[in-house]
């Protein structure tokens, strides 16, 4: 207590009666009183706090700490693909639209017309990316560590008829925070050896030609070279990589694993786990999609180094939940010049307010939910402290996502449910959201679909005929669940638009 409230401070107080002492009781007691006066000056050294081991949860616990943040007691199922099932998906049109009025795209959140170019990008884009980083995919943290970058192995190759030469290349991500948790990703890149300049350089997430092949994918290959499968004997057709280095591009492949894993028990591991000393995410902490897309964007800082790189002409590329994270990449990251995104789905170009195949509910579930940050469950609550939400409360969407990249060129890539690529990722709702994002890039200069009809009511293009006139592109293809089909009209719509 201070001597502002009436006592006197401890010195002070046993001074007064120091002089009445017998000499010798003196002497002991300034000895005693000095150590106590010499202990209470001294500062102590300051203590570096125990640091936490990193926690290992299973998907299963760690889903259910979010939902115990978040203060949820019970999450919607979500539909079920199996068609027999009794809450099997619907895909019936007529019940599709649920939720009809669709956020607005070029609508401040004052309620305000958003009408030149400097009010989306002072004030609308980042109202939209804001919100999608606090309810969808989660903020990347400003303490994130750095990335040192090297190349580990080149050798010389074939893409088609070319020779190439192929690097290996890993970026070391400095653990000094967390020695337990290591990320190093794993990226190639392939360029022709005779190259007449500077290459334009699609980045594709999938295993890069370095890392080993999983033994699924080995047995998938063996039993379709021995069961006679597609592509089974005989000379198979160009791949990507032939089709990229044919047409004069480069192609770097980067390993999204590499980055962080695909599945809840690995949050408290790679580069989410890593920023957070291996301890659980908080709510608008980031999900797997947004952490790949932050491995892309290291990419990106490597290439924009190389002479033999195009740097300006970067494009990225992902199929199905990696074409998630190539719209997610390239609607935060507007160093990226295009993107391919191919067969999405939910939370990617489908929209959350269709009711159609996969929904909110699957995303929240604990087979997905890892994909996108924790506040993201609360629209799938049924239970909870603050009662029941659902997608219609979501204050974003997918179109907004798309319009996001705007004007940079945007290729929205599906195939069709007969061969692969299954009604579940709603086909339909993925181009209703296309023509709507339209509007952002008709004001900022491009051109949309050059589609006037209502997203709600403009008819699908026929397979194989694209909508690719504009800055923004849609074109179904007659393959499965792959954008391959598509990759030599990307390449050469890309190149109309990116004229050098």
């Amino acid at each position: 207590m201070s001597s502002e409230a009436g006592e006197l401070p401890f010195h002070s107080a046993l001074s007064r009666g120091f002089r009445a002492m017998p000499f010798l009781l003196r002497l002991v007691f300034s000895v005693v009183s000095g150590a106590i006066a010499s202990a209470q000056t001294e500062t102590p050294a300051a203590e570096t706090p125990a640091r936490s081991s990193p926690v290992k949860f299973s998907t299963k616990e760690d889903h259910r700490n979010m939902m115990e943040q978040l203060g949820i007691t019970r999450l919607r199922p979500g539909p079920s693909g199996n068609p027999t099932a009794a809450n099997a998906a619907n895909y019936d049109e007529a019940l599709a639209n649920p939720y009809p009025e669709w956020p607005q795209v070029l609508m401040l959140a004052n309620g305000d017309a958003v009408t030149t170019p400097e009010e989306w990008r002072e004030k609308r884009r980042p109202e939209l990316v804001e919100l999608f980083e606090r309810e969808v995919y989660g903020r990347i943290p400003g303490h994130v560590p750095t990335v040192t970058w090297r190349v580990k192995e080149a050798r010389d190759g074939m893409a088609g008829d070319v020779p190439v030469v192929e690097q290996h290349l890993v970026g070391i991500v400095d653990n000094a925070g967390c020695p337990e948790i290591n990320v190093e990703i794993s990226m190639s890149l392939t360029l022709a050896k005779e190259s007449k300049g500077p290459a334009r350089v699609l980045m594709m997430f999938g295993r890069t030609p370095f890392d080993p092949m999983p033994e699924w994918m080995q047995r998938f290959r063996r039993d379709r070279r021995e069961g006679g499968g597609p592509g089974a004997g005989g000379p198979r057709g160009p791949s990507p990589v032939d089709e990229l280095i044919a047409a004069g591009w480069g192609c770097a492949m980067i390993n999204p694993a590499s980055i962080q894993a695909d599945s809840g028990e690995g949050l408290t591991r790679g580069i989410v786990g890593l920023t957070n000393h291996g301890q659980p995410r908080k709510p608008d902490d980031w999900g797997s999609l947004r952490a790949w897309g932050w491995g892309a964007s290291r990419g990106l800082d490597y290439l924009q180094t190389r002479a033999d790189v195009s740097s300006k002409r970067v494009g990225i590329e992902g199929v199905s939940r990696y074409g998630k994270a190539a719209l997610v990449t390239m609607a935060f990251d507007e160093r990226f010049a295009m993107v391919l995104v191919g067969s999405s789905g939910a939370g990617g170009a489908t929209p959350h307010r269709r009711n159609f195949g996969e929904a909110v509910e699957n995303l929240a579930g604990s087979g997905e939910y890892h994909w996108m940050a924790g506040n993201f469950l609360r629209y799938a609550a049924e239970e909870s402290s603050f009662g029941s939400k659902n997608a219609g409360d979501l204050p974003v969407d997918s179109h907004q996502l798309i319009a996001l990249c705007a004007p940079r060129l945007t290729f929205v890539s599906y195939g069709i449910p007969e061969q692969g690529d299954a009604n579940w990722l709603d086909q339909r709702g993925s181009f209703m959201a296309t023509v709507a994002a339209g509007r952002v890039f008709e004001l900022l200069g491009a051109k949309g679909l050059g589609v006037a009809d209502d997203f709600r009511k403009a008819p699908m293009p026929a397979v194989n005929h694209g909508l690719m006139d504009g800055s923004l592109a849609w074109r179904q293809h007659d393959g499965g669940h792959t954008d391959a089909p598509n990759l030599m009209h990307f390449i050469e719509w890309s190149e109309r638009h990116l004229a050098d």
